[in-house]
């Protein structure tokens, strides 16, 4: 089982919860997972099948962006945080 972290502007997809269980051996199948179990929460994370632009998924602390985007690999037992972009200066 793989735990990902849901920040507070998704909740309401999650029924309020921060983290939820979820299973896959890529990002892809983990967010196909999570959309089973929480309806629209891809919409969310994705744009044309690719991540949205100011979504960031780490897993185990690694920016998925900078590995293999959502072919990138998860292990079970793995971390998986969603953590939107945020604008600042």
């Amino acid at each position: 089982m793989i735990t990902v972290r849901i920040p507070t502007q998704l909740r309401s997809l999650t029924e309020g919860s921060a983290e939820v269980p979820a299973e896959g051996a890529t990002l892809a199948d983990v967010i196909d997972d999570l959309e089973v179990r929480y309806p629209g929460i891809s919409q969310r994370l994705l744009s044309d099948g690719e991540l949205r632009r100011f979504v960031n998924l780490y897993v185990d602390g690694e920016d998925a962006r900078f590995l293999q985007g959502l072919e990138t690999s998860v292990p079970a037992g793995a971390e998986v945080a969603i953590i939107p972009a945020v604008a600042g200066g």
